[in-house]
């Protein structure tokens, strides 16, 4: 052997000396590594990528995915990547001339990366046992906060890398192991039973992940072809997404089924209100200070619903923040079924010194067909089949667009408010999903500069301009129209009528009702139309006066909540139904008196 050839292999001893004693340290003080939860380290699967059910929304929950590289690379995070470039210097540190060598030199390097980690796995297989769960079902490690819930979080991890194992051919082959893996699964399941955080664990539980630990990692002995567990996983997290795509669609078609259905609550309030309101005599079904119906001098407030309950909410919570209350008069317009039930909760809850008047749409002789052309399709046969025929080849597939409440006339009053209060100079427009917050009577001092509609933009998010609502694939919206203008809010509006009859804007409606007989400009409902017939017509107010979004947004803000002056449950998700977001309920509730009889006689309760 050559001189040259023993300086070189003397050189190579002493760096693998050199690599034995320093790659531990760097591994333990990797600054990235202590953010780490100690189960990221100990198992590879958990590094690969780590597949969790989300216990409170029923939404896959997934670890970042590590980079192709890595899984090639069998795993192991950062810690293995530094051993693979510690073991390409090595190998790179020898001559072609000297390959036998650099065959023991590999051994060697082999060797030392398996003695480490050993040593790794072990130290940190004591940390996990050693820590407690402190009262927020967190774990601590010294000076380490982990992610709170870890231990229900490993559990159900430990759930998904077991049916990885069982799935295996290698492992179907182990009788004996297939029978305690799937021994340990069942202890694991019966712990976790109904558990959305480690409180909610049994003691046991501790117990359970340290079995299901050890069973996990002999498997890891039989099987350790990684790219096979890789596959595996891919499969699961594939056939995952798809059970998650199929849910969401289910769950649309039943929250929006839910959306249409009348509380067995809400049926039963009316029909008491009915059968008391025609008990009374004629003087008693009448309203005081009908005097002030037409004061122009006064606020006026236009509200058309067929939901006694939500009305009420409207009212009651406007009067509650109102500074003068006597001042504000309120304009309700329902249909017949709830005309009587309409009049008698008023009558036995009257307002704090408001004025209440309430109509009945159909006693407005005026609004016909021949008339209105939205009522003439409202009454034909292709819009009935349209709403109620969902097997019809015509139909549209999204059931937002066959919500039968755009049957009802009330959805479209709002375009006829001149007609209905011909008197009157000004009014705002409400909806009965909204809740009054704070005095509203500033917007009658609000100059609308010669506009009809004053509203709230809502360009803030991209869904919410025109050509969310508006088919700019047709020439006649395109023409016209700015696709990337600001939509606006309906819910709380002030209209302008004397602007309105000068600017003919009920005749605007009608024109593009009657070019859109086909729905292709829009779909349904009546903010697409709204957007047309005001078009440049609305003056954009401030928008602490209404906020939106508390019938399908569960992260509203909360500072935005309470400084609204308005807040609109828009969306299916309203508050008197079971499915409404909880965290926005109370805001709602205060305004009902749940102790008042009728409501307690129907069982409605907060």
């Amino acid at each position: 052997m050559t001189t040259t050839m023993m300086v070189k292999l003397r050189n190579l001893v002493l760096f693998l000396m050199l690599l034995t004693v320093a790659a531990p340290i760097l591994l333990y003080t990797d600054p990235a590594a202590s953010f780490k939860t100690p189960f990221s380290k100990r198992d590879f699967l958990e590094d690969v990528t780590a597949l969790t059910l989300n216990s409170d929304g029923n939404r896959l929950n997934l670890l970042p995915r590590e980079s192709p590289a890595v899984l090639r690379g069998g795993g192991g995070g950062k810690n293995s990547r530094r051993l693979d470039q510690l073991s390409a210097r090595v190998l790179s540190a020898t001559d072609d001339d000297t390959h036998s060598h650099t065959d023991i030199s590999i051994k060697q390097v082999t060797h030392n990366r398996e003695k480490m980690h050993v040593q790794l796995t072990q130290q940190t297989s004591e940390k996990v046992d050693e820590q407690e769960p402190n009262a927020f079902g967190a774990k601590k490690d010294t000076g380490n906060l982990l992610m709170p819930d870890a231990q229900l979080r490993h559990l159900k991890d430990q759930l998904i890398r077991a049916k990885v194992y069982l799935s295996l051919p290698s492992a179907k082959a182990n009788a004996h192991f297939v029978r305690e893996l799937r021994l340990r699964i069942k202890e694991v399941q019966r712990a976790l039973a109904d558990a959305s955080k480690d409180s909610e664990l049994p003691k046991t539980a501790t117990e359970k992940l340290k079995a299901m630990e050890q069973t996990l990692a002999k498997g890891k002995q039989i099987q350790d072809d990684c790219s096979i567990v890789v596959k595996k996983l891919r499969a699961m997290l594939h056939s995952a997404e798809e059970q998650l795509r199929v849910h969401k669609k289910q769950t649309m078609f039943l929250t929006q089924l839910t959306a249409k259905t009348i509380p067995k609550g809400l049926h039963c309030l009316p029909l008491r209100l009915t059968t008391d309101y025609y008990a009374l005599n004629s003087s008693q079904q009448q309203f005081p200070n009908q005097e002030k119906l037409e004061d122009t001098q006064l606020y006026h407030y236009a509200l058309f619903s067929d939901n006694v309950l939500a009305t009420s909410v409207v009212v009651n919570s406007t009067i509650t923040n109102a500074k003068h209350p006597s001042k504000h008069v309120f304009h309700i317009v329902t249909d017949r079924l709830n005309y009587a039930a309409m009049r008698m909760w008023f009558l036995d809850n009257p307002p704090d010194k408001a004025t209440i008047q309430v109509q009945n749409v159909e006693e407005f002789t005026w609004l016909n067909s021949s008339y209105s052309p939205v009522l003439k399709q409202l009454s034909s046969r292709s819009m009935i089949d349209y709403y109620f025929r969902a097997h019809h080849t015509n139909s549209d597939t999204n059931l937002k667009f066959r919500n039968p409440k755009y049957l009802s006339i009330l959805n479209h009053l709002r375009f006829y408010l001149p007609e209905i209060f011909p008197k009157l100079s000004k009014v705002l427009f409400l909806d009965d999903d909204i809740v009054v917050q704070k005095d509203l009577s500033g917007l009658w001092s609000v100059d609308l500069k010669g506009n009809v509609n004053g509203a709230v933009e809502t360009c803030g998010e991209s869904f919410h301009r025109f050509d969310r609502y508006l088919n700019f694939s047709n020439p006649l919206i395109s023409k016209n129209f700015d696709p990337r203008a600001c939509g606006w809010a309906y819910g709380m509006n002030v209209f302008d009528l004397d602007e309105w009859k000068r600017q003919n804007i009920t005749e605007v409606y009608h024109r593009w009702q009657d070019l859109n007989r086909d729905r292709e400009l829009w779909k349904l409902g009546t903010l697409p139309p709204g957007l047309i017939t005001f078009w440049r017509r609305t003056y954009p107010l401030d928008r602490k006066w209404h906020i939106l979004g508390l019938g399908y947004n569960p992260s509203v803000n909360q500072r935005d909540i309470e400084r609204a002056a308005v807040i609109h449950y828009n969306g299916n998700l309203k508050p008197w139904l079971e499915i409404g977001i909880p965290r926005y309920r109370s805001f709602w509730s205060k305004h009902v008196d749940y102790e008042q009889v009728y409501l307690r006689e129907c069982n409605i309760n907060p």
